[in-house]
């Protein structure tokens, strides 16, 4: 299920964001780190180590996603809970796979991101 233009709009006017200035460049930039949260093992409380959640991101959807858009995704999707980047997602992370992108226009619009994919930073590929 992807999320529509209208669920983002709606989120974004009661949404409470770690920074305080929110960016968000396209609405494709929340449905691209929804779809990644999406594909991690939800785990019974938060993580208590940092990831580079933005950058992961990124680096899977090959395109500028800002910490804004990955704090809304988690806020629209039902199972993940907590503040950015402390989610209640599994430290034994999961690739997603590229199909979960297929509609969402704005992937790969940004395809130097890709330059330093690394896979070693996945336990799981989904």
């Amino acid at each position: 299920m992807k999320i529509t233009d209208e669920q983002i709009e709606q989120a974004k006017q009661h949404m409470e964001y770690v920074t305080g200035n929110p960016l968000h460049q396209h609405n494709d930039c929340v449905r691209i780190a929804y779809e990644w949260l999406d594909a991690q093992v939800k785990t019974v409380s938060p993580l208590r180590r940092a990831f580079a959640l933005k950058h992961l991101i990124e680096k899977w959807g090959a395109r500028y996603v800002s910490q804004s858009d990955v704090e809304l995704a988690a806020k629209l999707h039902p199972e993940v809970k907590g503040k950015y980047p402390y989610y209640n997602i599994s430290t034994k992370l999961t690739l997603p796979d590229e199909e979960r992108l297929v509609g969402i226009g704005e992937a790969f619009a940004h395809p130097n991101y890709r330059d330093h994919q690394t896979a070693e930073t996945y336990t799981y590929k989904e």
